[in-house]
């Protein structure tokens, strides 16, 4: 079951608003929103680049173990 709740609309300058509740919040700084018929959606958009992917991880707090890396062997054209 779906969960719903109550909100108020609102004029933000020349703009129409509705504040999301806490239970609703979305993940990062941009949504995606578009019209279904009546329905208005609204959803967390997908990072634009790999830089932003990246830039939204959070850092690892891990040591790696070294990984060999010998020298290639000669080869033959």
């Amino acid at each position: 079951m779906t969960a719903e709740r109550r909100v108020k609309i609102f004029k933000n300058g020349r703009n129409q608003a509705v504040r999301i509740p806490r239970e609703f919040e979305l993940s990062g700084e941009d949504a995606v929103m578009r019209k279904e018929g009546q329905r208005l959606v609204i959803e967390p958009a997908a990072p634009q680049s790999l830089v932003a992917l990246l830039k939204s991880l959070k850092p690892i707090d891990e040591d790696f173990a070294p990984i060999p890396d010998p020298a290639p062997g000669k080869t033959e054209l």
